[in-house]
């Protein structure tokens, strides 16, 4: 292509690079995935950008390439990580969860009415591929049927029923928001405080009065997922820091639209803490033990002395 002909790719593609991050994460839970994943995609547009007849638009030939992009990573059973180790035995979990793969989205990188909750990413993860794509292409973007038919070579009929079943799987899995307080209000805000002062003070009775009675407690990428408070509050005692939860330092950030922590331990960052606010307490914690993530958060790899 002329430098004339990649000014123009440039300029018509651009401008939707966000939005296509966004789609991926949704598809695969990963900042980084997502970002290789759009820029593969850019890449194979950029090479059949002469072949493109303009049948659909830009935007729905993008959304099929980075569609089936994501496909295709999600059926490489070997993007899995390794199981996380604990540094002392945890209680048996309520289960074992079968999507370990997921990070925390900052919150800077996309406006707050898309759905990018963690609640609804980590229920997406339980689809299987070919619904997760449908009811995000659907439901969320607002394709029609026939255009999703056509990005996965299918029928319309069948996206229909794939959307029907990948409803019905979702409901099972994120539960309801409307018990939610506004995001960044006075009230979120003091749910919030209570629980970081309680923690930094290793007040695990507090902790565990904060939680709802359904509360869960989930430590991607490892499998251990714990309902309830007592049970919560059981992990708390024996397992973080040897069951020292004072030795941590919590750094308020925030992540898929609710509140956050960048967790550190002994001043090194261990990871990322996300809570699920519902009323005045707490209905979820999500440990995120990937330091990877710690940098697009703007939080520093270590904590000064104090």
């Amino acid at each position: 292509m002329s430098a004339t002909a990649e000014a123009v790719f440039r300029a018509e593609t651009e401008p939707l690079r966000r939005e296509l991050e966004l789609h991926c994460y949704r598809m695969l839970g990963s900042v980084q995935d997502a970002e290789d994943l759009v820029q593969e995609t850019f890449l194979a547009a950029w090479r059949g950008f002469d072949a493109f007849e303009g049948r659909s638009s830009l935007r729905t030939w993008l959304y099929r390439i980075a569609t089936n992009r994501c496909l295709n990573a999600l059926r490489d059973a070997a993007r899995r990580p390794d199981e996380h180790e604990f540094p002392a035995e945890p209680p048996e979990p309520t289960r074992w969860g079968d999507a370990p793969w997921l990070q925390p989205l900052p919150d800077e990188i996309y406006e707050a009415r898309e759905a990018v909750g963690l609640a609804f990413v980590s229920g997406l993860q339980h689809l299987p591929p070919t619904q997760r794509a449908v009811l995000v292409l659907r439901d969320v973007l607002g394709f029609q049927a026939a255009e999703v038919a056509e990005m996965l070579d299918t029928s319309a009929a069948a996206v229909n029923s794939a959307l029907q079943r990948a409803r019905a799987t979702l409901e099972t899995r994120v539960p309801p928001a409307d018990r939610a307080p506004a995001p960044r209000s006075a009230a979120e805000r003091v749910v919030v405080d209570r629980f970081a002062d309680a923690f930094q003070a290793g007040d695990v009775d507090t902790i565990v009065a904060l939680l709802t009675d359904d509360a869960w407690l989930t430590m991607p990428p490892a499998p251990h997922e714990y309902r309830g408070a007592e049970l919560i509050g059981r992990f708390l005692r024996t397992v973080p820091a040897g069951g020292d939860v004072r030795r941590f330092r919590l750094v308020p950030t925030r992540a898929n639209g609710q509140p956050a922590f960048g967790l550190y331990l002994s001043r090194r960052a261990v990871g990322i803490l996300v809570l699920t606010v519902a009323g005045e307490r707490v209905s979820a914690i999500t440990a995120f033990h990937d330091t990877s993530v710690i940098a697009r958060f703007g939080l520093p790899r270590t904590l000064p002395y104090e």
